[in-house]
């Protein structure tokens, strides 16, 4: 028999075997790169798609606040902000409006989900004012994104 403890030689075999570590194939790193690919171009349109949508559901909601102002305006003033004066007329007072109590918004006037301010006419084409953005493009007219939003 050996003089050497029992440990000493369990522990001395244990760790005397050279350790092999084992990586990734190049097979399996171009699977993985696939698998990613296919989920990126599976999700990546759905989301854009519900950005966009977010976006107009935005832009509808802040004209809807901003149409609100509007009639406190002029349940105040006895009329709409005229086109010159513009949606500034809801922040800071008109020279010529004795009846102004506001500020009727609690910011500064939003510029529309696509950093465009909002268009606004008074008197309007078919009610008393014309409020809406025009969409991503920024041009009139358009067709998804690119869509105006209207009031009314």
């Amino acid at each position: 028999m050996s003089d050497k403890p029992v440990c000493f030689i369990f522990l001395r075999s244990a760790f005397s075997r050279p350790v092999r570590s084992r990586g990734f194939t190049l097979l399996e790193l171009l699977v993985v790169i696939v698998i990613i690919g296919l989920l990126a171009a599976y999700v990546g349109p759905r989301y854009f798609a519900q950005l966009g949508k977010s976006e107009r559901g935005t832009a509808k909601a802040q004209i809807e606040g901003l149409s609100k102002a509007l009639d406190t305006y002029r349940l105040d003033t006895g009329r709409y902000p005229t086109t010159e004066q513009g949606l500034n007329a809801l922040v800071v007072r008109p020279q010529d409006e004795a009846k102004w109590s506001g500020p009727y918004l609690q910011k500064a006037v939003p510029l529309d989900p696509w950093g465009k301010p909002y268009v606004y006419r008074s008197p309007g084409q078919s009610d008393d004012f014309d409020l809406s953005s025009l969409g991503k493009d920024g041009q009139p007219g358009g067709e998804g994104d690119a869509a105006d939003i209207s009031y009314r």
